[in-house]
Parts: C-alpha cells; sequence; structure tokens
C-alpha cells in the first residue's frame, strides 16, 4: 500500500506527522492529541483524501492524494472530530 507516494513506513510515519503537526496549526481550536495521534491524523487524512479523491473523481484508480491533499484531508478530519465532540457537550 502506498501513502504519500512511498510504501517505507519510517518515510509516511514522518510525512504523517508533518501533515498532521500542519493540520493542527492551521485549524483553530485546541486539540487534545499526543505525537502519536497526530502522526495517525496525518496518514488518515492521506487515506481519506485519497477516498475522497476518487470518489469524486479528481483521482484516477490507485492515484493517491499528494502532501496538499492529505492536509486538506486532515484539516477536514480535524472538523468532523470537532463537530462530533461539541454535540456531546450539548447533552
Amino acid at each position: 500500500m502506498e501513502i504519500f507516494g512511498s510504501s517505507n513506513w519510517l518515510y509516511i510515519i514522518f510525512i504523517g506527522l508533518i501533515v498532521g503537526i500542519l493540520a493542527r496549526l492551521i485549524k483553530p481550536g485546541r486539540q487534545n492529541m499526543g505525537i502519536i495521534l497526530t502522526t495517525v491524523l496525518g496518514i488518515v487524512g492521506a487515506l481519506f483524501a485519497s477516498w475522497l479523491g476518487q470518489a469524486i473523481g479528481w483521482y484516477g484508480p490507485g492515484e493517491n492524494a499528494g502532501f496538499l491533499g492529505a492536509l486538506i484531508g486532515a484539516i477536514l478530519i480535524l472538523f468532523i472530530v470537532g463537530l462530533v465532540r461539541g454535540m456531546g457537550k450539548k447533552r
């Protein structure tokens, strides 16, 4: 499986960390997560952006989202998590 155009897990983890940190810096508000969840956020953001881009038709089958797509995917995930957490607090 290729994420970020590579199948090397150390590369994927490193770029996932960078994407996760940037997404947390760009999205306003406080996100309570450590370094591991930040890395997972970046990797899942890349997977989400690839899936969404293929579903919409921006990417062909087997084509992955790039760095910017992964960043946008990670930011979208942060907004979704914020909405879900916000709904839980209103009860």
